[in-house]
């Protein structure tokens, strides 16, 4: 086993906003592209044929200037679902691992690590946001993605 460098990450990806910025040694920073807020519950059971995802609505971002090019979302406490920009397109052989940038974490919100295999249409996770809320821009880079070859 032997992780991929960042430049054979950027290209198993879609919708990479600026690979220079983003592409790293052996990471590529994800950037959110839509924010979620949950509605309500969800269903789990244990052979899947009960399970619902929980219901939720789209949260604008909001520009702070007329001639802003992107706006933001300031987020309130809570749980809420991002889906970023990037997509990855995974061979049967590799494993993806979505981490929390530091930068996230510096700025009071978080999401669970976790690892994932084959295609995303959309790449999702969900975050927690602290007692003193987050502001995020949209395109912020938030997510980090790493990826192993299994030989």
């Amino acid at each position: 086993m032997r992780y991929l460098d960042g430049e054979d990450v950027a290209r198993i990806l879609t919708g990479v906003i600026s690979e220079k910025h983003q592409r790293h040694a052996f990471e590529t920073d994800l950037t959110v592209r839509e924010v979620f807020r949950i509605t309500g519950p969800g269903a789990v059971d244990f052979g899947g044929s009960e399970e619902e995802p929980a219901p939720r609505e789209i949260v604008a971002p909001v520009k702070r200037r007329e001639d802003d090019s992107y706006g933001w979302w300031d987020l309130a406490p809570g749980s809420y679902v991002l889906r970023f920009n990037e997509s990855p397109e995974l061979e049967d052989d590799q494993v993806a691992f979505l981490q929390p940038h530091e930068r996230l974490l510096q700025a009071g919100a978080s999401h669970c690590s976790y690892h994932f295999r084959g295609h995303r249409d959309h790449l999702e996770t969900l975050i927690t946001v602290g007692s003193g809320g987050i502001r995020l821009k949209e395109n912020a880079r938030v997510s980090k993605l790493l990826v192993v070859q299994l030989i």
